[in-house]
């Protein structure tokens, strides 16, 4: 396929349109023209045909004809007349050929109103003729009236040269309009395209505007908000890394130390055991921080359609990751409603998603943790609440922020993948202080696997 740009597209557009104009035209208006002239024709002639005289009338005299049956064909608007007495049978008025009068006298013989058109071809031209019954005193004659189709062709030929020259200046003023259209769409394209360059290059500072009507407008906007979502992502991919960065040189700097501190004959602990304690340590929350960067981004690049959708019970999540927990701190006691409560989740997901909220929760519990599940007619609502300190007001809308970390916090991803897991479920997350403690809810919708397989 042929690929034009921008200006050869107007101005093929205007182009078209004005040959569809043309080819209308010349369809339409010859059908058209053609048949408002006949009538216009037939109207010369009966105007003319009444202005004659009663042929019985002794004041008649019959019409003096300038031109013969031939040479009206070459005459404009020159209608010619005939009477034609039944009685006498006599002629008056010019002479025609004998073909063409019989054909008359045929017709008017034959003719049920008192007046009628007919029209005949006569030397490849063609005769237009009205034929009136007239009667006086029991007498009856014919009135003829003649006119040759000359006024008619010489009409369309003065229109179509009209409507040539017309097509023409139209043609040649329509480039006005395609020329303003060109650079209408073009310059705010330009511009687009220049900003388009500018955001390769990473050079994003600049905000962008255009104006005009409403779709530049709403274009602008969605080019703006773009550009937004973008110093975002650069601001919030250059946090991670200095997060990143942070948390994972802390332990590698005890590693490192303690490691050439035993290379040394040095023991910074009591003795070897204690001191490879550290390292494991230090070692095992290193591999915490990078599993979780990992998972968070793994979570940040997924799509809500690509989730693995399954029926659980709430109580098979619950009661695993319970076990698992009850033994960091034995005095801490976990309370699990709705353990029968069904939802269709990523199972995975939704595991993980508890395990950062109880593990949360163990840092800032006094000695209860509350894991509940609760159904309304369209969500599952599921809630992990301890009682102990509650959050300042002020950090409850940062909470889920990466490497936000509140006072007993370790790495500051936990709850932002909560956050994440909670989005790809197409639900909502939320955390609250209540009267002794702190709840996190997050709901995720019945409907999730219906709107995922209808996208």
């Amino acid at each position: 396929m042929m690929k034009l740009n921008l200006t050869k597209r107007v101005y093929l557009s205007f182009i078209s349109l004005i040959v569809l104009v043309g080819l209308t035209m010349i369809i339409v208006y010859p059908i058209s023209i053609q048949g408002t002239l006949t009538e216009e024709t037939y109207r010369i002639i009966e105007e003319e045909q009444a202005r004659s005289a009663n042929p019985f009338s002794e004041y008649f005299t019959p019409p003096e004809e300038d031109f013969d049956f031939i040479e009206r064909q070459e005459a404009e608007r020159s209608v010619g007349h005939l009477f034609l007495l039944n009685e006498t049978g006599t002629l008056q008025g010019g002479q025609v050929p004998d073909s063409v009068l019989q054909e008359m006298i045929s017709n008017a013989v034959d003719q049920e109103n008192d007046q009628e058109r007919f029209e005949m071809t006569y030397n490849d031209a063609t005769l237009f003729y009205v034929i009136n019954r007239i009667e006086s005193d029991g007498e009856e004659a014919y009135q003829i009236s003649y006119m040759w189709d000359t006024y008619r062709d010489l009409m369309v030929s003065r229109l179509w040269e009209r409507l040539a020259y017309l097509l023409l200046i139209t043609s040649a003023l329509s480039f006005l309009p395609a020329i303003w259209l060109k650079r209408y769409l073009s310059q705010p394209l330009r511009v687009l395209g220049n900003q388009f360059e500018q955001i390769a290059k990473r050079n994003w500072r600049e905000p962008f505007h255009l104006e005009g009507d409403d779709e530049f407008i709403r274009l602008s906007n969605q080019f703006e908000g773009m550009r937004q979502n973008l110093i975002r992502y650069d601001k919030a991919q250059k946090t991670f890394i200095q997060h990143a960065s942070h948390e994972l040189k802390t332990p590698i700097m005890v590693i490192k130390t303690y490691a050439q501190s035993v290379k040394d004959g040095i023991l910074p602990k009591e003795d070897i055991e204690k001191t490879m304690d550290v390292i494991l340590e230090e070692a095992n929350r290193m591999d915490k921080r990078v599993k979780d960067m990992l998972y968070f981004t793994k979570l940040d690049a997924m799509k809500r359609d690509t989730i693995k959708l399954e029926e659980m019970m709430f109580g098979s999540v619950a009661f695993r990751i319970e076990e698992r927990f009850r033994m960091k701190r034995g005095h801490v006691k976990f309370i699990i409603e709705g353990a029968d409560v069904e939802m269709t989740a990523d199972k995975e997901q939704i595991q993980i998603l508890l395990e950062n909220l109880i593990e949360n929760a163990m840092r800032y519990a006094e000695d209860k943790i509350w894991i509940k599940a609760e159904e309304t007619a369209d969500t599952v609502i599921i809630s992990v609440r301890n009682n102990g300190t509650l959050i300042p007001e002020e950090e409850l809308d940062q909470i889920f922020t990466p490497f936000q970390k509140g006072n007993k916090g370790q790495f500051g991803l936990g709850l932002a993948i909560v956050q994440r897991i909670a989005e790809l479920h197409e639900g909502t997350h939320e955390a609250v202080n209540e009267t002794d403690g702190v709840c996190f809810k997050i709901t995720i919708p019945k409907s999730l696997k219906q709107r995922i397989e209808e996208r």
